[in-house]
């Protein structure tokens, strides 16, 4: 395995020591939400217990002392990802609200009836719904590209779809039901050919891989702090600056504003123009945290290992029979869903949380994927760098136990 000090990190982790039902907690439900570290949730009592004030325009100490923190951990999200300016880091709730953002702000004003939007068949529902809302606004039509039984996008399809009718592309850059990892550079560079802008689901695949939102040269980029073992409650979302410039507000209230009188507001610069209100100043803080944690760690170091934990988990689970992988993409991320004869996964995950085993079952919020697969759910084991072989065992001998109960 990729060398990480991964008893040290573990220790970070403190949730991990606990006992569920007597038993060690194996928790591999980290596609729904990743642990957080003691870094995380020290910054965030330390803030509360210390310096905590609402952030801008406040000139005693307790207000700059927040606030630094808080456009700290913006500019801390500017080099993760590459951004060119902290003006293109808006801080939101959210993957799923900084796609309705873009959905209601660029997409309201850019599309209109007849024109496409061009997603793909794998997409959580966060990346479905907000769509289907723009179209039934403005009389576009929502077109999806179709996927494999590997659970991989059909590129050529997919291209085929791109025409002078598109007008955004938006597509998940690594799947939460599948784990499969799209050729996101490619079809931004297909559609940047006819000059589609293109809009990143990043949720899944910010806390696995390295994103360099520049390299990628997407137009937005979208993911959520309790995915990248920060808080819940914050997300980002990345545009281009011409862009969002161009886009007119979200929201209306403070903050977002520069003057108002009761003839007209002046709205304010980036980012805030975005950021109506007071924003989840903590939350933000402690996903600056979790930045500083996992660069330490280094996300190349964390790909590694967890392709690593994957292979091994894989080929562990194509061993027992009855077992069916839903998802072999030859580009997988740190997901393993799968289904069982004869047991619904509903139970698979009531039986292995009797065994401490901490899974998700369901259709993981992409019911167009469980129908594609002909399955009514799955259940779904989702790795993360505090994971480890010996926890692969315990969920195998526990999915061979449950097989064994149920005959």
């Amino acid at each position: 395995m990729t060398a990480l000090p991964i008893d040290k990190i573990r220790a970070d982790f403190p949730i991990l020591q606990e006992k569920i039902r007597n038993k060690p907690l194996v928790y591999l439900d980290n596609a729904a939400t990743c642990q957080k570290p003691n870094a995380v949730i020290d910054s965030i009592s330390h803030l509360y217990r210390h310096e905590y004030s609402n952030v801008h325009r406040g000139v005693h100490t307790l207000s700059v002392k927040s606030t630094d923190r808080y456009e700290g951990a913006r500019e801390k999200v500017k080099h993760f990802i590459n951004a060119a300016s902290t003006k293109e880091v808006i801080f939101v709730k959210g993957t799923t609200e900084a796609i309705n953002l873009v959905a209601q702000t660029f997409g309201r004003a850019n599309i209109g009836a007849g024109d496409e939007i061009l997603i793909t068949a794998m997409e959580h529902h966060s990346n479905i719904v907000p769509w289907q809302l723009l179209c039934q606004q403005t009389g576009a039509v929502l077109k999806v590209a179709p996927i494999n039984r590997h659970g991989e996008l059909i590129y050529d399809e997919f291209e085929k779809l791109l025409n002078d009718k598109t007008r955004l592309v938006s597509v998940v850059h690594m799947s939460n039901a599948l784990g499969s990892i799209n050729p996101v550079k490619q079809i931004i560079d297909a559609a940047h050919a006819r000059n589609i802008p293109v809009l990143l689901d990043g949720a899944q695949a910010i806390p696995h891989m390295p994103v360099d939102v520049q390299d990628l040269d997407c137009d937005f980029y979208a993911f959520s702090g309790h995915k990248l073992y920060g808080p819940s409650g914050i997300g980002v979302l990345y545009g281009k600056q011409a862009l969002l410039e161009a886009m007119p507000p979200y929201q209306g209230g403070g903050d977002m504003i520069r003057k108002v009188t009761f003839e007209e507001t002046e709205y304010n610069t980036l980012p805030y123009k975005f950021e109506a209100g007071t924003p989840s100043i903590a939350d933000a803080v402690g996903l600056g945290a979790a930045i500083d944690y996992l660069s330490e760690i280094g996300m190349d170091n964390i790909a590694a290992y967890e392709a690593e934990l994957l292979a091994y988990a894989t080929e562990q689970a194509r061993r027992i029979d009855g077992l069916r992988i839903i998802g072999e993409a030859e580009h997988k991320g740190a997901i393993l869903s799968f289904v069982l004869d004869k047991i619904h996964p509903h139970d698979i995950g009531t039986m292995l949380d009797s065994l401490g085993i901490a899974v998700r079952a369901g259709h993981h919020c992409a019911m167009p994927v469980m129908d594609f697969f002909a399955v009514p759910a799955t259940a779904r084991a989702s790795f993360a760098v505090y994971n480890t072989k010996e926890e692969v065992d315990v969920l195998i001998e526990g999915i061979k136990s449950l097989i064994e109960v149920f005959g």
